[in-house]
């Protein structure tokens, strides 16, 4: 049976389809026969204690010159029979708090989100990570500078960060000793009072950053591990890294069973992992990416993993 997808993402215009997870969703939608809607930006709104949109369809087609067609805007009350897609990039700022609270009242009213907006609102991504300490290097987060240096001091190289960044932004490696610490401190805890986060750093980095996907708490038997270039210790994509598909260790799928089925409980279908080494770094909730660059080197189709558990869990709630 068709279903109305309704995705609620960043400029549709402005993404690389080559590399775009959410376009990839949008594809296998189509491909199944399911009516497409794109959420203007800034489009969720309340009237009444009712969620509604500002919609556009949407056809999406592979082609890097001309790869969406938008109908004309119109305003759509959402809930039953719907599907809402929730991929906006962070930052979780107060504007995406806000979106994830109307999106909630859409729940409420019968529409099936995803990711589960309650759970966007509590899932920090590097905090996350933290619910499942048997697979993390030793971390701390703190405000205290003082505590973040003895930190490093104790562990001789840490990877300091703030939490709510992404794409590699504002991560620095620092050693014990390190004549600019105290200022890198200062200027990720805003002088001590914003939190920061220090994991002690992980040497196996330079074989590459991997994201593990998990589809309805599953993971995909491929992972993608980005692997930083030249002088650059940070693997993300965004940071230049290169992506290399790689099949899942034994340590990558324990990882990945004692993650699963907490994001399933709470209605996470869609998550991705961040995994060095033998460790987890960080549990990616908002927009989770990757699906086309292991598409493409493994011949899958991870979208259509993931609208299989959707069309399940709508026909439930039917």
């Amino acid at each position: 049976m068709p279903l109305d997808i309704i995705v609620v993402m960043d400029p549709i215009g402005s993404i690389k389809i080559a590399k775009d997870t959410t376009f990839a969703m949008l594809l296998e939608a189509q491909r199944r026969g399911h009516r497409l809607h794109y959420v203007a930006p800034g489009g969720l709104g309340l009237r009444d204690g009712h969620a509604e949109a500002r919609v556009h369809p949407l056809t999406v087609q592979e082609n890097p010159g001309h790869w969406f067609d938008l109908g004309d805007a119109s305003q759509l009350r959402l809930g039953p029979g719907q599907v809402l897609l929730m991929r906006k990039d962070p930052p979780v700022d107060s504007e995406f708090i806000h979106d994830t609270q109307i999106l909630g009242f859409a729940q409420q009213a019968g529409a099936l989100v995803v990711n589960d907006p309650q759970g966007l609102r509590d899932y920090n991504e590097k905090l996350a990570a933290l619910l499942f300490p048997q697979c993390c290097p030793p971390t701390l987060v703190s405000r205290d500078n003082a505590a973040l240096k003895a930190f490093v001091n104790l562990h001789g190289e840490a990877v300091l960060k703030p939490l709510d960044g992404m794409g590699g932004r504002s991560i620095f490696r620092a050693r014990a000793g390190e004549p600019n610490l105290n200022v890198i401190l200062e200027t990720l805890t805003n002088g001590g009072h914003g939190l920061a986060m220090a994991q002690r750093y992980i040497p196996e980095i330079t074989s590459g950053d991997k994201r593990i996907l998990l589809v309805d708490g599953e993971p995909i038997d491929y992972c993608l591990a980005r692997i930083p270039q030249g002088d650059e210790f940070r693997g993300n994509l965004a940071a230049g890294g290169r992506g290399e598909g790689r099949p899942l260790s034994e340590r990558d799928r324990w990882i990945a069973a004692q993650v699963g089925p907490e994001m399933k409980r709470r209605g996470m279908l869609f998550v991705g992992l961040d995994v060095i080494g033998d460790y987890l770094t960080e549990v990616n909730v908002t927009s989770p990416t990757c699906v086309r660059e292991l598409d493409a080197q493994f011949g899958l189709n991870i979208a259509a993993r993931l609208f299989d558990a959707i069309e399940a869990r709508a026909a439930v709630a039917a």
